[in-house]
Parts: C-alpha cells; structure tokens; sequence
C-alpha cells in the first residue's frame, strides 16, 4: 500500500479515471479504481480504502446513492465528483455525510491535495470530548455527538456537527469563511463556498426562521458570527 494511503476512485469517464489515478498516485496513494457504482461499492467491500472520489453523475447507482450506502456502513471520507451548475447535487451529497466535493472541471493536482488534506484531518487524534454545552433550547453533547433543539435531536452530518460545536465554543467571534474551513475543515485551501453550503443547512436546521437567522449572524464583509440565543 502507498504510504499516503488507499484511495477508491469511482467515475464512468475513463480519462477522469485515469488522470485522477496517476495524480493521486504520484502523491504516494495506492489507487483502485471503479467505472459504476455497483462496482464502486464491491470494490469498497474488499479492499477498504481510506477515502473514496466519488462522481455524482454515473449509470445505474450515482454517486448520491453509494454515499447513502457508504455510511450506513462506514465513515470512511467521501470527496464528491460534481459538474458545475449541480448545486442540489452537492447539497444532497453533504447532506448524506460527504465530506467534501471538487467541482469539474477540476485541477487534478488541488483534487490530489484535498484528497491528503481531508485524510490528514481524518486520521488527527481525537480531543477529549468537551463539556455539554447549551444555549437557549439548543443543546449539546460533543461526546455522544448529539445535539437537541427544545427537546428535539437535530439531524447533523458530521460537518455540520463540528461547524455547530466551534461556533458554540466561539460566541461573538467574526470568521471569515476561510477562517472556518482552516479552523473546522482543517484545510489552509479550498472551495470556500464548502463553508456556505454548511452554513445554510445548519441555519436551516437550528434557526426558527432560516430567512432572519438569529444565532448565525452574517457579518457583511467578514462571514460569520455565533450569537447566543442567551445574552
């Protein structure tokens, strides 16, 4: 195995296949690589990889769908293949727990540093689990990795639920988005519109009317800013 890791790359283009393999493989990476999803989630099943490229738009299973069935079984990280305008496409894959997406056409060299970014911070030590925290009716564990509006568990993908934690940690505080992806994503590049997406489903989530967010402020200019509900 490639001391960088084993990585699963699965797209029905060839080219991208091939280009994204010897990208990957030149950064350290052992490659398997899948030409559909069906194939894509036996390839998963015998070899384990570290993280799986997945492309969106395929034959038969897309990408959104091996997502949905990779966590139900794994938390391996998922990097999402999608084409530009496929911004539903890359909500709903962030929805189901990806971690990341590229958006095509990309450079097969930024992919090949996402890729080691993203298992770099996958494989980090993890911290000891802070305190619960609360605020208002919003409530949570960081280390069941469970949180509650007025009594109600919130859906979170793990993202989501670590973008929550930092801004429960860091009330009053203004971050840029690329603040964010450094602080939460542990990424010093990258699409910064990763962050917004976060952002947008977290309020819609945790805000009573997403619309006039209260809690996630926008600061114009600047990105961001957690307001406790309790001040």
């Amino acid at each position: 195995m490639g001391e960088s890791g084993r990585v699963l790359v699965v797209d029905d283009d060839e080219t991208v296949r091939d280009v994204v393999r010897r990208y990957l493989e030149a950064g350290g990476f052992t490659v398997d690589v899948a030409g559909d999803g069906d194939e894509g989630l036996r390839r998963f099943a015998d070899r384990q990889p570290d993280l799986v490229v997945l492309d969106v738009m395929m034959p038969g299973i897309n990408g959104l769908e091996v997502c949905r069935r990779l966590r139900q079984v794994s938390e391996v990280p998922v990097v999402l293949l999608t084409a530009l305008g496929e911004e539903e496409n890359r909500i709903a894959g962030l929805q189901l727990g990806a971690d990341d997406y590229v958006t095509k056409p990309f450079s097969p060299r930024e992919l090949a540093l996402r890729v080691a970014s993203v298992l770099r911070r996958a494989r980090m030590p993890s911290a000891p689990a802070p305190a619960a925290v609360a605020d208002g009716g919003l409530r949570m564990q960081p280390g069941a990795r469970q949180a509650t509006l007025d009594g109600a568990e919130l859906p979170l993908t793990s993202r989501e639920f670590d973008l929550l934690a930092f801004f429960l940690a860091h009330p009053g505080v203004a971050y840029s988005r690329a603040d964010l992806l450094e602080k939460v994503w542990g990424w010093d590049f990258g699409d910064q519109s990763t962050v917004t997406v976060h952002v947008r489903r977290l309020r819609e989530k945790i805000e009573h009317d997403p619309a006039k967010p209260v809690r996630i402020a926008t600061v114009w200019g600047v990105g961001y800013r957690y307001d406790p509900a309790e001040r």
